[in-house]
């Protein structure tokens, strides 16, 4: 028959907390009195104890990290002294659960609140399931309590009856966490609380033996670790006495790598170096980790190079002829590896092969657009020279040690990229070719293009100190070929040590030449073709060149011609096209659709873009080469707003300022200009640069807007051959501008035929190349004025301000 429950009991008691500690009905804790909030507790209680009404009764609650739990210990206090350590303090038993309610006041300085007890029920007999989980956590405390040696408190535990006393038992264990405790204090049925202390104790001798598996396989791997130290040791000793007996001396390894360094050819400040690595490997044990970096380092230095040097070819015609045939175009490179072969020839015959201690090498910067050759060029000059060819890809190098090695103390170190390039040429004279060196990044590791400074200054690599290997690494005979698409993503200091060639992208005329001499026959080969089986008409590859691509490099027209190839393969497997077969321009839209860049000169004049008044044609340079850039203005109603100007297309701050000082300038030079400036006072003015996705800046676009306002003020269309360049002040003056053979390329690859360019930019002409020349009527001005007359169409009607 089941027990019945009592009644709650209301109660008001003085809080006693207990900080990071859950004390549990049935345990007996001594307290330190030296606690103001203990002291304040039990100091309360014994005020408000009447006389004969019994002991002092306090709230035992627990408070983790500042918060009270909801539920508390009722405790007496059995006895208040003095501690073991003499610190005052107070022994107080636990008796039941109280349900905690709202503060309320009481004498003393504590803390008081209301609170009714919580009665616990149990059924009377027990059931099965009880008894079961009853016997399980005495079995499991018991094998807790034999582990830890405490035979004394096992039959305590045996005699304990009540399941919830039982339960309130597990408080005493040291491994539960005041999470946990809190939890079982929080847990009214004395069943399910007795099932959550079981649990608990399951989980702890579960990790007690898992970490006793592991400490023991510790153990055993420690004690096999010293018998094989000892066995070593031993045999090393009987190793040592049989070499004795046989007459042999120790250390047969260090006397290897010795007779190695002996016989290399090494330089003498290198041979020193090693031989005093020799020295410690000869001195550390086998088991040293010191023995195996000596080792490695020793196989590195005697791995590369040293006095190894390719014979330079000298025949500078011959040299010439294998750029050409490698190359079409690329002029300035050219004769730069043609003249460097010169002067090594001369030096070489007045025995002039070291000056200094440094040797002539070269480091030249290849800046350019995507797709024309700097790469491959470095295998040409390789060619060229008769030299081995070796190729660091520096994109993406985050690194410094990349450049300069590792410390040889790390675990894992490398000499630095350099070292193993001359170690992979097998020579001290290779060209290398420093791939996207203004992809080079820099973070928390270093900056690599800080390390690069000592490898490309001429007039200190001869003595390169590579933190792997820290000897002198002269690198005065090696020809650096460092390749970038943005000259502005070098640093200064990094671009100051190198000699500058521009490769400003291809003509027409050139992109015909290399597609018919270069990428023709290599496509043919990967799309399994014989030279004959598929030509294509030289008018067919221009129109490939002018209409199917728009690049400064050769790239999209590689793919242009791939895929033609494709086609024509694809067609012939399936019956449809009988090989040979010869390419015309009539076959491209069939083949490969219709084309992607028609010049604005071969548009129906209505669809132009400067088919209204207020828009011009510019030039500009991109991270692609040059290219062609349209400006737009507009005017707002004067009813929508005042005077101002509004500039759109992400423009940098140059190029805004550029735009207040075209409209300035017209403002001011209105009447003399014939223009209706009046719509400019009380109108707002709009410039736009299309394609505003890609970030504007510069100042070369100063004409191009004040033609664009102009355009707009005075009715007149701008002409659709008219591209323009060039930087506008307030006074009117046309100022010079960079990068002019690159825009002039663009203007003719886009079908321009007039370009206005500022008069001082006219020595830059002769950059660009003749057939280009040829094509395009060059106007150098010093005043907008000129500009406008050159720009601008005849009005057909006059129109006050146009809208």
């Amino acid at each position: 028959m089941a027990s019945e429950s009592k009644p709650s009991v209301p109660l008001t008691l003085p809080v006693l907390p207990l900080d990071d500690e859950v004390v549990l009905p049935g345990m007996v804790v001594p307290l330190d009195l030296s606690d103001n909030d203990v002291r304040a507790a039990v100091e309360a209680a014994q005020v408000a104890s009447r006389p004969g009404a019994g002991k002092p009764r306090v709230l035992l609650v627990p408070r983790v990290d500042g918060t009270y739990a909801g539920t508390g210990v009722l405790g007496i206090v059995e006895q208040v002294g003095r501690l073991s350590d003499g610190d005052p303090g107070a022994l107080i038993r636990g008796i039941g659960r109280v349900r905690i309610g709202a503060g309320t006041t009481g004498p003393g300085g504590a803390l008081w609140v209301e609170g009714n007890t919580v009665e616990e029920g149990v059924p009377e007999p027990l059931p099965g399931a009880v008894t079961e989980l009853v016997t399980e956590y005495k079995a499991l405390a018991t094998s807790w309590l034999r582990k830890r040696g405490a035979w004394q408190v096992v039959d305590r535990v045996q005699q304990i009856e009540g399941v919830g006393a039982l339960a309130d038992n597990s408080g005493y264990s040291p491994f539960l966490t005041v999470e946990q405790k809190v939890a079982l204090l929080e847990t009214a049925d004395p069943v399910a609380r007795l099932r959550l202390a079981t649990a608990q104790l399951r989980e702890h001798l579960a990790e007690q033996d898992v970490a006793e598996t592991i400490a023991k396989d510790v153990q055993e791997g420690v004690d096999k670790q010293q018998r094989e130290f000892l066995l070593r040791r031993q045999l090393e000793a009987v190793r040592k006495e049989l070499r004795e007996l046989n007459g042999e001396k120790d250390g047969e390894e260090s006397d290897d790598y010795r007779a190695r360094v002996e016989a290399a050819d090494l330089p003498e400040s290198v041979r020193e170096a090693a031989l005093k690595e020799v020295e410690k490997l000869e001195r550390s044990s086998d088991q040293s980790p010191e023995g195996s970096w000596i080792r490695t380092w020793l196989d590195t230095v005697l791995e590369l190079p040293w006095n190894e040097r390719t014979e330079d070819r000298y025949d500078v015609q011959g040299a010439q002829a294998v750029l050409d045939a490698e190359h079409a175009g690329l002029q300035d490179v050219k004769e730069r590896i043609t003249e460097y072969l010169a002067v090594r020839k001369r030096r070489s015959e007045r025995g002039l092969g070291v000056v200094g201690g440094r040797r002539g090498g070269a480091v030249l910067a290849l800046v350019g657009p995507p797709g024309v050759g700097k790469t491959s060029l470095g295998e040409s000059v390789a060619h060229a020279m008769g030299r081995k060819f070796v190729r660091v890809a520096l994109g993406g190098v985050r690194d410094e040690a990349e450049i300069r090695g590792h410390r040889r103390t790390y675990v894992g170190a490398l000499p630095g990229r350099i070292v193993r390039a001359i170690k992979e040429a097998g020579s001290m004279n290779p060209v290398v070719l420093l791939d996207e060196i203004d992809k080079v990044g820099s973070d928390f590791r270093g900056d690599p293009a800080a390390a690069l400074l000592e490898v490309l200054d001429p007039a200190q690599n001869h003595t390169f100190r590579d933190h792997y290997l820290e000897v002198e690494l002269d690198l005065s005979d090696v020809v650096f070929l460092a390749t970038a698409n943005v000259l502005e993503a070098i640093p200064e200091a990094l671009l100051d040590r190198m000699e500058l060639v521009r490769l400003d992208g291809y003509t027409e005329d050139e992109k015909v030449v290399i597609a018919r001499d270069h990428l023709l026959p290599r496509q043919l080969e990967r799309a399994g073709l014989e030279p004959g089986e598929v030509t294509i008409d030289e008018a067919a590859l221009r129109r490939l060149a002018g209409e199917y691509t728009r690049e400064a490099g050769v790239r999209t027209l590689e793919r242009a011609v791939a895929r033609l190839l494709r086609k024509v393969t694809a067609q012939h497997e399936l019956g449809d096209r009988a090989l040979p077969f010869t390419v015309t321009p009539e076959d491209l839209r069939e083949l490969i659709g219709r084309p992607h860049h028609v010049p604005e000169s071969a548009q129906d004049p209505a669809e132009r873009r400067t088919a209204v008044p207020g828009v011009a044609t510019g030039l500009a340079v991109t991270g692609a080469g040059g290219d062609v850039l349209f400006v737009e203005a507009s005017l707002a109603d004067p009813e929508t707003g005042g005077a101002g100007l509004t500039l759109t297309g992400q423009l940098g701050d140059v190029m805004k300022e550029s735009a207040q000082i075209a409209l300035s300038f017209l403002r001011s030079h209105g009447a003399e200009l014939e223009l209706p400036v009046t719509g400019l006072k009380d109108r707002g003015a709009h410039i736009h640069f299309p394609a505003g996705a890609v970030p504007k800046d510069g100042p070369s676009a100063g004409i191009t807007m004040t033609t664009a306002l102009a355009s707009l003020l005075s009715g007149r269309l701008v002409r659709t051959d008219v591209a323009m360049t060039g930087e506008v002040s307030l006074t009117g003056r046309v100022l010079p501008i960079g990068g002019l053979k690159q825009k002039l390329l663009a203007a003719h690859r886009a079908g321009i035929t007039t370009v206005v360019i500022p008069k001082r930019n006219e020595a830059d002409l002769d950059d660009v190349p003749a057939e280009v020349l040829e094509k395009l009527e060059v106007h150098p001005v010093t005043d907008v004025r000129q500009v406008l007359e050159i720009a601008l169409a005849p009005a057909e009607v006059p129109v006050a301000v146009a809208a």
